[in-house]
Parts: structure tokens; sequence; C-alpha cells
């Protein structure tokens, strides 16, 4: 954790007052009521515009020819503002300004809404957080960005402004498929100008297949945001995401890893929507499971929005979140900098980039992609089959369409799977098997922690009851980490086995 981190997630819970109004801006999907610092080698948006900031202990002291953030009368630490944006100067051939197709986020980010308006803004189900028609409405901004203003923007700001990676979002429509062909469109044509890496953002498509096409157009990560995994909060804060339904977006999560890969798909988490500290690091366990960077922000507040008189948490509820959505990255083995594009990848919205950890050298999941499945099974095939001959041509069978695959992975390698299903006799008793090392790795950790990532696993799914058959010689191994025998010893294709039972209260 770096050492500012602390302070960033406090200047982004209270604010910072400002000297003159020259850091902010109005409107849209981004950070519409904050500013830009540049400190420890990284930019970060804090609130400067929201009412809640006017009560902040931190000011923005420019007197003596060096900018510093100022508690009281001390300072705290010294900052720097981008200098404007050189294509900010600039037009398109139509005479449009360039900032007002584009704007620079971060520090290198370029990021546009590229339809500047949303089927549910004039409805009841609006997100309430969102102002994505408050720069139209201003006139700051263009209704529709087309392909050939975006390509021209992403160029002179590369060229001119050293802008290192795209960020596009979009209001939706009433089916969809209209944002998706205008992203899709949009990412080409910035490909062809500038080859810059571009993140595309959506709700989740209806139809399976939207993911291959906005890969082929050139997009390189993808963000399908929900914002709450909570429920409640989510009907609350964004009903029309809420009526959505938790499993499309699954769906899509899924999809969307498949094809651009773990750590390349993110969904926005944003604390201060009313709910709990702990539900939300469970949440982003969840996404991180599947491949997905769950990117936890504290909540914004935009002048304009249905949510402008709220405040974020507090720097302490943040600091809690952050700490532990951190420990899940580095469990999961996500991490900002493996992001091609996009939110993750600026970070300046959130204070997250600053508290992750180093991913742990052996880590454990579900198989989240055909790839990471097929290397599990070949694993098995080699263990199984070609090692110890248990069976003679596959160990796989009918259970493994339903069952959960679950992989170890050594420095972005598979070297060990398991797999866990739910029993037809009752549905909370479930059965592991089939745990199979790679031969190099059987020293290294990766079966113990296969297997109580396994016992993790179905306790969270509501088991009561797991069951293994394990080789008799592997029993005292199960019993070091909390299993029992049940009944007597019983050979199977010829090898003598045990009945095991897992003391699932020895894992959290």
């Amino acid at each position: 954790m770096l050492q500012v981190a602390p302070l960033i997630t406090e200047l982004q819970s209270l604010g910072l007052r400002l000297p003159r109004a020259g850091l902010r801006r109005q409107g849209g999907a981004g950070p519409a009521e904050g500013g830009t610092l540049l400190a420890a080698g990284r930019a970060f948006n804090v609130p400067t515009a929201s009412p809640f900031v006017t009560d902040s202990p931190f000011s923005l002291d420019d007197s003596g020819g060096e900018l510093w953030v100022r508690r009281g009368g001390t300072r705290l630490l010294q900052v720097d503002l981008p200098p404007r944006p050189r294509f900010y100067h600039e037009r398109d051939q139509q005479g449009t300004p360039l900032r007002q197709l584009a704007l620079l986020h971060g520090a290198d980010c370029l990021a546009t809404t590229v339809l500047q308006t949303c089927v549910y803004w004039p409805e009841p189900t609006r997100c309430r957080f969102c102002g994505i028609e408050l720069s139209l409405r201003g006139g700051q901004t263009t209704d529709r960005k087309t392909p050939e203003q975006l390509a021209r923007a992403a160029l002179r700001a590369h060229e001119l402004d050293g802008v290192r990676h795209v960020v596009l979002t979009t209001g939706a429509t009433r089916e969809g498929r209209e944002e998706l062909r205008l992203l899709a469109d949009c990412a080409r044509a910035i490909k062809r100008s500038a080859g810059l890496p571009v993140h595309a953002q959506f709700c989740p498509p209806r139809e399976p297949g939207a993911m291959a096409a906005l890969q082929d157009s050139g997009i390189d990560a993808v963000g399908i945001h929900i914002e709450s995994m909570d429920p409640a909060a989510l009907k609350w804060v964004a009903p029309a995401k809420a009526a959505m339904g938790l499993k499309r977006f699954q769906a899509a999560w899924q999809e969307a890893v498949e094809v651009f890969g773990p750590g390349q798909v993110e969904s926005f988490l944003i604390a201060g929507l009313g709910e709990s500290p702990e539900s939300l690091i469970t949440g982003a366990d969840m996404l991180a499971e599947l491949g997905v960077y769950p990117f936890v922000v504290p909540l914004r507040p935009i002048p304009g929005s249905l949510l402008q008189a709220d405040r974020p948490p507090s720097p302490e509820v943040m600091d809690r979140i952050y700490r532990g959505v951190a420990r899940v990255l580095q469990r999961r083995g996500l991490h900002s900098s493996q992001c091609a594009a996009g939110c993750v990848r600026c970070g300046a919205c959130g204070a997250l980039w600053a508290y992750e950890l180093e991913p742990a050298e052996m880590v454990c999941h579900r198989a989240r992609t055909s790839g990471e499945l097929a290397r599990a099974l070949a694993i098995r095939h080699q263990v199984f089959v070609r090692e110890q001959g248990i069976v003679k041509r596959t160990d796989q069978d009918q259970e493994d369409r339903r069952s959960i695959h679950l992989v170890a992975e050594h420095q972005g390698e598979i070297v060990g799977t398991v797999r866990v299903f739910q029993t037809r006799e009752g549905r909370n008793q479930w059965v592991g098997g089939r745990l199979a090392v790679a031969r190099e790795h059987r020293s290294s950790g990766a079966g113990q922690l296969l297997v109580r990532y396994a016992m993790l696993t179905v306790k969270r799914e509501g088991c009561t009851r797991f069951l293994a058959t394990v080789q008799q010689k592997n029993v005292p191994f199960f019993q070091y980490i909390g299993w029992r025998k049940e009944g007597e010893p019983f050979d199977l294709h010829d090898w003598p086995h045990q009945l095991m039972v897992a003391d699932l209260d020895r894992v959290e």
C-alpha cells in the first residue's frame, strides 16, 4: 500500500476546497464534480464542486509558486495540476471543438460518451447517481459523437498530450443494439487513426455473441457495471439495472471474460449506496472469482443528479473496503496493471490502486474460460490416465458438466484442479473429487489450497455436508486440513479408497 493511500481516501471522501475554480468540470458520466491532481507518480480525482466540500478540512494552497494540499496550517502533500490538454484548442472538420467530443481523464486517458443521451434519463428508473445529460444540457458536449470525430480527437490527444488509452462510455438505448454498433464503429475508427487500446462500457446485452463482435472491432477491454451486488441497494439506486437481473449480468461477465480474458473486464461497485462494507467486499470477491475486476469507488454525488445532496462514505469506511478488496484481488490474481485500457488502468476516480497488493504466487479460483478448463482437464488426464492408470481412456464423466471446476494458478499458469458438485440426494450435500496437481508443483501447496478452496466454495453455496472419496494414501493429508473418515476403506478401480467428510467450520 502506498503511503499516500490514506490521504487520497480522505480527500475523495471529504473533498478539497479550491482557491479558484480552475479544476472542475460539470456534467457527464465521469468525475463531473471534481478535479485531478498529480502526486506520487499517479493522477487522482477529488471532489471540488459538491456542497459538502465547503466543510472539508482540506484546501489547496497555491501560494509561493507551489501547490500543496493542506489541512489547516499544515502542508501534507505537494501536488501538480495536469496541464490543459493542447488538443482542447483544436476542432474537427465541421468546426466542433475537440474538447466537446472527448476529455482527458487522469493522466493519460481519453474518455468520451459516444451517446450522451439515455433512454432511462427522463424516467423514474434512471440511475440516481448519473449525470449523463447534464453536460449536454449545459452545451459542453454533443449528443452523438461520430467515429470520424473520435478518430480525430484520439489521434490529436495522442500526438499532442501523450494519451495512451481510450474509454468509450454510452447512454442506453431501448434494445441496446444501437449503442453496441456505435461503440464498435468508434473503436474501429480510433484503432485505424491512433492505434490506441480501447475500453468500452455498456449494459449487459440481451443476446449472446456481442462480445466477439466488439473484440473484432478493436476493443481491448470492457466495463459492464452493476454498481451494487446488493439487490435492495441496486433496486433503489438503479431500478433499470435491477430489472435486468443478476443472471443477465453474470452471463455477460462470463462471456466477456471468455472473449477478452480475466482482468480485462471490469464492473464498478459504488460504496455509499446503502450496502454494508462486508457485503460490498463479498460482492467484489464474487466478481473477481469470475475474472472481473471489481472497480470500487466511493459515491461521488454529482450536482444536478438525484443524489446531489448525498455525501461519500467516510474515509474510515472506504479504508476498510479498500483493504478488504485489495486482499480479494491478491487472492484471485488480479491487478490493475494487467488491464489494457479503461477505468481500472486509469484508476483516478478511486484509491484502490494505492491499496493493491502484488498477486499471490499461488492463487485459486473457478475455471473462468474454456482455455483454463481445458488446461485443468489436461492435468487430470495426465494424473489419472497416464500416470496412475486408474482409468484407461478418460477420467471425464457425466458429472463434469454440472460441476464447478476450481483451478490453482501459479504465476499465470494453471497447475492443479479439483471439481465440486451438488449430489442428487439433497441440495445441501456436495461432493468433491478429481483433485489433480501437475507433477512439478506437488510440493508447492497447490493441493492443500485447492481442497481448502473447494470447502469454502461449497460452504458459500449452502452446503452443510461435503464428501470426498480419496485414495487411502491421501487420508492423512485430508485429516490434516479438517476432514474425518466415514465408514471403512473400499476398493475403487482396484485402488483402496476412503470416504471422507469435511469440517466446513474450518474455513472462512
